[in-house]
C-alpha cells in the first residue's frame, strides 16, 4: 500500500514519550504528524486536513478542550473527528469529552493494542460516514435538480408560467404591489423561417438574459411559451420608472438582434398591468396586461403601453362636454380605412342584432360567411404559424371586401364577416377573391380555408310582427 493511499493522523501531545509511543503503534498503517501543543496543531491545521486528531486533553498554556472548541469554529475542519486522550480515566471526563462532540476517548498510558483498535474502528466509521454523506449530498442534488426542472423553463431557465404565478401571488398577498409586464416577441416567425430554429433558441434566451438584467431579487421572471413572456416587479408604482423599464427592455433587445445581424424587422411589444389598481392577483394583472399589449400589437408594435390608459381615456371622455358636430369629427376620423370594417368581436354582437332589426324592416339581403383555417394533411403548426395564417387571412378580407361590410375575429383560426346588399351567387366569387389573396399573401404552406355562408334572418319585435302581420291583412284584402 502506497503512503498515498494512507490516513492521516495528527497528534497532538505534550509528552515526547506518548509521541513515540503513538508513531511506533500506528508507523505503516497511517501517516503520522506529532504536534506537541495546541497552538502548534492549529498552525499545522491552517493549510492541512488530516483524517483523525488524537487529542491530549491536559496541556499547557492551551488545554484540549479550548484546541477542540477552535477546531469546531472553522468551517473547513470542524468536522474531522477527534479521540481524546488523558490520564484521567474517570466517567465525569470522559463524559464531557463526548459532550464537546469526540468520537471516542482513550486512558493513557495508552495499550498499543487498544490504541490500535479504536483508531481503526474510528477510521472506519469516518469512511462510511463520508460515503453516506456523498450518497445523501448526490440523492439531495437530484431532488433539487428535479424541483428546479418542475419550476423553471428548460430552454431560458426562466420560471415557467405555474411557478411563476403561485410566486408573484405570494408577494402580491403581502400587499407591497407592483407591476406585470406582458412581454411578446415581433416578427419572431421570420427569425425561425430565415435563420432557422437554433437561432430562434438563442434569440429566446437573450430574450431571458435582457429581462433577469432588469429583474431584481424580489422579482420574477416568467417565460409563459413560445415567444411571450412576463416579469413581475415587486414594490415597483412610480409610473416614470416603470415606463424608463419597459422602454430599456425593448431597446435592449433591439441592441442584441442589431449586434447579431438578425434582418427581419423584429424587436418586443410590452402590455403593463399595475397592482393592485389593475389586479391584486396574477390572472387579473395578465389579462390586464395582456389586453394592453393587444393594443400595442394593433398600433404599430415595438412599443409598450399601460392597461390603466384605457380606463383613463373613458374617464376623461365623460368628464369632458362636447357637441354633437364635434362628436361627429371625431367619430369620422376613426375610420379612414378603405376596406371592411374590422370590429372587435366583444362589440360585434351589437352590430348584428342591429342589422337583424334593418333585415325585418327593409328585407335587405346580407349574408354572413365563416371563414376557418384548416391545417393541411401532415402538418402541424404552431401557435405562430396560427397566428401568422390569421394575420394573412384578416388581410385578404380587408383588401377584398368593400367599405359597408364588417369583420370581426371570433377565434385563432376563425373570421366572421358579414356581407351588406349581397345575393347568394354572388358569395362565392367573394369567397373565390379572398382565398386568391389570402394564398398570394400567405406562403406558409400549412392552411388552407374552408367557409359557411347563411343569410341573416330579419329578427323582428313584437310591435313589428304586428305590423307586418296587419299589412298583409290589409293586402289581401
Amino acid at each position: 500500500m502506497g503512503n498515498a493511499s494512507l490516513k492521516h493522523v495528527l497528534i497532538v501531545d505534550d509528552d515526547n514519550i506518548n509521541l513515540t509511543c503513538a508513531r511506533t503503534v500506528l508507523k505503516g498503517l497511517c501517516k503520522v504528524t506529532p504536534t506537541i501543543s495546541g497552538s502548534q496543531a492549529l498552525h499545522f491545521l491552517e493549510n492541512n486536513t488530516p483524517d483523525l486528531i488524537l487529542l491530549d486533553i491536559n496541556m499547557p498554556f492551551m488545554d484540549g478542550f479550548e484546541v477542540m472548541r477552535r477546531i469546531r469554529e472553522n468551517p473547513r475542519i470542524k468536522d474531522i473527528p477527534i479521540i481524546f486522550l488523558s490520564a484521567n480515566a474517570n466517567a465525569v471526563t470522559e463524559a464531557e469529552c463526548l459532550d464537546m462532540g469526540a468520537i471516542d476517548f482513550i486512558a493513557k498510558p495508552f495499550v498499543p493494542s487498544v490504541l490500535l483498535n479504536r483508531i481503526n474502528k474510528a477510521l472506519a466509521v469516518e469512511d462510511k460516514h463520508k460515503i453516506l454523506s456523498e450518497e445523501l449530498n448526490e440523492r439531495i442534488k437530484e431532488v433539487e435538480d428535479i424541483k428546479d426542472k418542475s419550476q423553471k423553463d428548460a430552454l431560458t431557465g426562466l420560471y415557467n408560467r405555474v411557478y411563476a404565478e403561485s410566486l408573484v401571488n405570494k408577494k402580491l398577498s403581502s400587499g407591497s404591489g407592483g407591476v406585470l409586464f406582458m412581454i411578446d416577441m415581433d416578427n419572431f416567425k421570420a427569425i425561425n423561417d430565415n435563420y432557422g430554429h437554433i437561432a430562434g433558441d438563442s434569440v429566446l434566451k437573450m430574450m431571458a438574459d435582457s429581462l433577469r438584467a432588469t429583474a431584481g431579487p424580489d422579482d420574477v421572471t416568467c417565460r409563459i411559451g413560445g415567444d411571450e413572456f412576463v416579469s413581475f416587479y415587486q414594490g415597483l408604482s412610480d409610473r416614470h420608472e416603470v415606463s424608463i423599464k419597459a422602454a430599456g427592455l425593448i431597446t435592449d433587445l433591439c441592441r442584441k438582434l442589431e449586434a447579431n445581424n438578425f434582418n427581419t424587422n423584429s424587436s418586443i411589444s410590452v402590455g403593463i398591468a399595475q397592482a393592485p389598481d389593475d389586479g391584486s392577483e396574477f390572472n387579473k394583472l395578465y389579462n390586464a396586461a395582456d389586453k394592453a399589449l393587444y393594443y400595442v400589437k394593433q398600433n404599430g408594435k415595438n412599443a409598450y403601453h399601460f392597461f390603466s390608459d384605457s380606463s383613463s381615456t373613458e374617464q376623461s371622455r365623460a368628464g369632458q362636454l362636447v357637441d354633437i358636430e364635434y362628436l361627429k369629427e371625431a367619430m369620422n376620423r376613426s375610420d379612414s380605412g378603405t376596406g371592411v370594417y374590422r370590429m372587435d368581436f366583444d362589440a360585434f354582437h351589437h352590430v348584428y342584432n342591429f342589422i337583424s332589426r334593418i333585415v325585418a324592416r327593409t328585407e335587405t339581403n346580407v349574408e354572413s360567411v365563416l371563414f376557418t383555417l384548416m391545417p393541411v394533411e401532415n402538418t402541424d403548426p404552431d401557435v405562430t404559424e396560427s397566428e401568422l395564417a390569421i394575420e394573412m387571412l384578416e388581410q385578404a378580407i380587408f383588401n377584398s371586401l368593400r367599405r359597408e361590410d364588417i369583420s370581426t375575429r371570433y377565434s385563432s383560426r376563425q373570421i366572421f364577416v358579414i356581407l351588406m346588399d349581397a345575393k347568394d351567387e354572388n358569395v362565392r366569387s367573394i369567397v373565390e377573391r379572398i382565398n386568391d389573396s389570402f394564398f398570394t399573401l400567405y406562403m406558409g404552406g400549412k392552411f388552407t380555408i374552408a367557409y359557411d355562408f347563411v343569410r341573416i334572418e330579419g329578427k323582428r319585435s313584437p310591435q313589428d310582427t304586428a305590423l307586418l302581420s296587419q299589412a298583409r291583412v290589409s293586402g289581401r284584402k
